[in-house]
């Protein structure tokens, strides 16, 4: 092919628009593919999906943390039971991130957009009234700061509300996600597979025992192998190693013993990277992200372990590397999750980035009666390319302005760190402070972040800026009075454990 990659070639030849998409291919059975199989089939009940499970295909298998996209993508855009979630996938609740990060003590960043608000009673924005002495701003932190998670009711039950995401365990999740697609009739097969080239890019998937398995599209949800996208069609790789130096984690964890089920991700500054930690209701996860370049395996296991004397598993060690592929729709190929990219999992995103693939394919076959066309595949490619580099010029801010520890990781991440995309947010902050006023224009609206998002690591790391703001004696009086009144607020709310038993009572009604 005169050293074009297999994807170049196919893009030549390739016709999308006569596609007409009656039966997908699912291959990959963790909660990537199963996922996107359910939304498929929720949204699309006509089309035939098949889902192949393959042992070559390896699951990471920790516990994981999600962001308020979640809860909002299976109970809103696909009409989820939660009680079954709840009995099944047995989630806990996140209502943030607490960060042990930057030159203060902590900061909490939560999904409840606090930054942004104003106050009838003040002059600016939330963000400007930020002190060391109340690290929240609103009812989601101050609730945070208190390891609270809903408010409580008069009758004793929680007062719920979809400001929060949740930890889950993958076995338990991945469970969950396997009984619902068989009960919307998606096919589940166990095979081992390869990939048949064919003329739109897979003709099919053929198993050891030389059945074969064809489809008008496949969803490559192979995990970090991405044997459709990446291996049969060659397609170029974006590394985002200039931004994200981080390609190593360290995983172990303990049951719970008598430690409260904090309603958060911990996550903690390292040597040479951070440590998260993850509440279940019976297990407490944790897991060191380094750079290798910084730090050796077993210095970082060592490290790990110090930090984390109570760790009776064994330790697992994973290594990633933080990019994307060019173009995640190639011919009759869609990847999805690992397949498709990966960033460290500093925010939580690699789940909220599957509802986001997974709906955004689901949309674009309904709104093309099942017969995307090229540009339709190409729009597919810019936003879903977008979703990727937003969580990188996200993710960048986290490490070029933590001063937290002085190694050389941390020095090397203030000095080389790229910013991409974050740069003009950046830029604006360091001269006007914590407004929001241009928010708009610097953060695109699918920009799950927001504006907020930015100014709450901006400010939480304390970064300087040309406008300090300084409060008059009356201003400052109210903000004192308002976040005293947060706090008591908090302290009346339920914790995990009362919420999670409040879940299982009978007097809880699920409508």
């Amino acid at each position: 092919m005169g050293g074009e990659t297999a994807a170049q070639a196919l893009q030549q030849t390739c016709s999308p628009n006569a596609m007409k998409v009656s039966s997908i291919v699912v291959l990959g059975a963790g909660s990537a593919g199963l996922m996107t199989a359910l939304t498929l089939k929720r949204k699309l009940p006509e089309l035939a999906i098949r889902v192949v499970r393959s042992p070559d295909i390896g699951v990471i298998g920790v516990g994981e943390g999600t962001t308020a996209v979640f809860p909002r993508h299976f109970f809103e855009y696909l009409k989820m039971k939660p009680r079954d979630f709840y009995l099944e996938a047995q989630p806990t609740w996140k209502m943030g991130i607490r960060f042990l990060w930057g030159p203060r003590k902590e900061f909490l960043y939560t999904f409840s957009f606090e930054f942004e608000r104003r106050l009838p009673q003040l002059s600016r924005n939330n963000g400007f009234y930020y002190t060391d002495e109340f690290p929240w701003l609103g009812h989601a932190s101050a609730f945070m700061a208190q390891d609270k998670v809903f408010p409580r009711r008069p009758d004793g039950l929680p007062q719920f509300h979809n400001n929060h995401a949740f930890h889950i365990e993958n076995r338990t999740f991945v469970g969950w996600l396997e009984n619902r697609c068989r009960e919307n009739g998606v096919v589940v097969t166990d095979a081992t597979v390869s990939a048949e080239p064919g003329s739109e890019g897979i003709a099919a998937l053929r198993t050891e025992t030389g059945e074969r398995i064809a489809g008008d599209l496949f969803v490559d949800a192979s995990g970090f192998r991405s044997e459709l996208l990446g291996r049969a069609l060659q397609e170029p790789f974006r590394s985002y190693g200039d931004s994200l130096f981080s390609d190593r984690a360290v995983i172990g964890g303990w049951p719970r013993t008598n430690e409260p089920i904090m309603p958060y991700t911990l996550a903690e500054t390292m040597e040479a990277g951070w440590c998260w930690r993850i509440d279940h209701e019976h297990f407490i996860n944790r897991g060191y992200v380094f750079s290798s370049r910084f730090l050796s395996d077993d210095a970082a296991r060592d490290e790990f372990l110090r930090k984390n004397p109570k760790v009776v598993t064994e330790t697992r060690l994973i290594k990633f590397r933080s990019g994307r592929f060019e173009r995640s729709w190639v011919g009759n190929v869609v990847a999805v999750g690992n397949a498709a990219g990966f960033v460290e999992p500093l925010e939580a995103t690699a789940l909220q980035v599957i509802c986001v693939e997974a709906s955004t394919l689901a949309d674009a076959l309904l709104d093309s009666q099942r017969q995307p066309t090229p540009t339709l595949v190409k729009l597919y490619n810019r936003y879903n390319g977008d979703q990727w580099d937003d969580i990188r010029n996200f993710l960048s801010i986290h490490y070029r302005f933590n001063k937290r520890l002085d190694t050389p990781f941390w020095r090397a991440c203030q000095a080389e760190v790229a910013l991409h995309g974050a740069q003009d947010i950046v830029d604006w902050y360091r001269e006007n402070g914590p407004s929001v006023l241009a928010g708009v224009a610097l953060v695109h609206p699918s920009n799950s972040f927001r504006m907020d998002g930015y100014l709450a690591l901006l400010v939480g790391q304390n970064v300087p800026h040309e406008r300090p703001y300084h409060p008059s004696a009356t201003e400052r009086d109210f903000w004192r009075r308002h976040c005293l009144k947060l706090a008591e607020e908090a302290q009346q709310g339920m914790s995990s454990e009362e919420a999670l038993q409040a879940i299982r009572s009978p007097n809880l009604s699920w409508a």
